[in-house]
C-alpha cells in the first residue's frame, strides 16, 4: 500500500500531540520517522511510532521533557535528554556540534538519559546540509553476540556518516553494527518468514535461520566478525561512558520492557567543518574525483552500476516524493495497531 508523505507526517504528527508531546519537538520526531521511511529504511521510521507512543503514555518517555545543556568547553557539549523523545534531543545535540564545529573546526556533542533515537543518519545529514561531515552514533540494550560468546554482548549500536557531496544527496552511510538490524529479524518474525544463515545465533551460540530465536535467548550476530565487535564497542565508550548514559545491560529497551521505565540511552555527534580544515572547492574536488573512480570501475560479471553509500536513499526518497511511500505489510500492521490504541482512523 501506498501512503502519501502528507498523510503519514499529519498521522505521526497527530500520534504524538495526543501524547502529550509540544508541537516542535513532536514536529521534529514526525519529520525524522517519515524521512527515514522514504529512504526506504523501514526498521527504523513510523513502524516504530507505536513504541514510543506506549512509552510516552506510561511515562517512560517524558512528553514535555526538553534536552539541557550540562557542560561545554569550545569544541564540545554535554546534554541530558532528560528521558524525552530522542529525535528532538538528537537534533538538539548535532546542531551544537555543527555550531562548535563552525567556530573551531571539529564539534563534539554527547547525550545521556536519551531514548531510541531512530536513523542514525538523518543527524549526520544535518550536518551535510550546512557543507560539514556529520558522524552519529548510539548504544543500546545488548542484542548482539561477540566471537566466543554464548547470548548478547553488546547492542547493536548504529553509526553513520555523512559528507556533502551532490546538492541534497550527501554519501551517505548508515549502519547497524550487527550483521543486519534486529528490525529485519522481527519484522520476519511477523511475516513468519525464516531469515538468512548468518544473521542470527540461538541460545546455544550456534547459527539458525528462526528469527523467533532472537527473544528465545538468541543474539544478533556482530557485522565481519570482531570488527564489528570492535567498532560496536567504541560507540559504546563514545555514546555510553564517556557521556554518562546507561551502558550495555543498564539500557533499558525501548520496545520490549516496562514502559514506564527511562531506557537511558546514550548518543554521540560530531561534525567537522571542511572550511576550517582545508579548502572547500578543493575538497569538493578531490571527493568528485573519488567518487568518479569508483563509479568508474570494470563492472563484475553479472553487475549493472558500482553504488556509492546514499544512492539507494535518493533514489527512494525522490520515488516517494514524487508518488507516496510504498510500505512493507509489517510497518502497515504497527500503524494499524497504533491507530486502533489511540482510537483514531487508520490511514493505511
Amino acid at each position: 500500500m501506498t501512503i502519501p508523505i502528507s498523510v503519514l507526517q499529519q498521522f505521526a504528527l497527530g500520534a504524538l500531540r495526543q501524547c502529550g508531546v509540544p508541537a516542535e519537538p513532536a514536529a521534529v520526531a514526525a519529520d525524522v520517522l517519515v524521512t527515514t521511511d522514504t529512504w526506504g529504511v523501514f526498521t527504523h521510521g513510523t513502524k516504530n511510532l507505536r513504541g514510543y507512543v506506549r512509552r510516552l503514555r506510561a511515562g517512560g518517555l517524558r512528553p514535555e521533557a526538553q534536552p539541557t545543556l550540562v557542560k561545554e568547553g569550545p569544541a564540545w557539549v554535554q546534554m541530558d535528554g532528560n528521558s524525552g523523545l530522542a529525535m528532538p534531543t538528537s537534533v538538539e545535540a548535532m546542531r551544537r556540534a555543527i555550531a562548535k564545529a563552525k567556530a573551531v573546526g571539529i564539534g563534539f556533542a554527547g547525550v545521556r538519559n536519551s531514548c531510541h533515537f531512530g536513523a542514525a543518519g538523518y543527524y549526520a545529514k544535518l550536518a551535510a546540509d550546512e557543507g560539514l561531515i556529520g558522524v552519529a552514533m548510539a548504544n543500546d540494550i545488548p542484542s548482539v553476540t561477540v566471537p566466543g560468546a554464548r547470548g548478547a554482548v553488546l547492542g547493536s549500536n548504529p553509526l553513520a556518516f555523512a559528507v556533502p557531496h551532490e546538492a541534497g544527496r550527501p554519501i551517505l552511510m548508515d549502519m547497524a553494527t550487527s550483521t543486519v538490524a534486529g528490525g529485519k529479524i522481527y519484522a520476519a518474525a511477523t511475516l513468519g518468514k525464516l531469515i538468512p544463515e548468518g544473521w542470527l545465533t540461538d541460545e546455544a551460540g550456534l547459527p539458525t535461520t528462526d528469527p523467533n530465536k532472537l527473544v528465545q535467548g538468541g543474539a544478533l550476530t556482530p557485522m565481519a566478525g570482531h570488527k564489528g565487535y570492535g567498532i560496536a564497542l567504541l560507540i559504546e565508550m563514545l555514546a555510553g561512558v564517556l557521556t554518562g548514559a546507561a551502558t550495555t545491560w543498564q539500557v533499558v529497551s525501548w520496545s520490549m520492557h516496562d514502559p514506564r521505565l527511562p531506557t537511558g540511552h546514550g548518543a554521540a555527534f560530531l561534525a567537522l567543518d571542511i572550511e576550517t580544515l582545508t579548502d572547500h572547492s578543493e575538497f569538493a574536488e578531490r571527493l568528485r574525483h573519488v567518487v568518479q573512480g569508483i563509479r568508474s570501475t570494470p563492472l563484475a560479471v553479472g553487475s549493472e552500476r558500482i553504488l556509492v553509500p546514499g544512492d539507494l536513499e535518493w533514489e527512494r526518497r525522490a520515488a516517494a516524493l514524487a508518488g507516496g511511500i510504498e510500505f512493507p505489510e509489517d510497518v502497515l500492521i504497527s500503524l494499524r495497531g497504533l491507530a486502533d490504541d489511540l482510537g483514531v482512523p487508520p490511514i493505511g
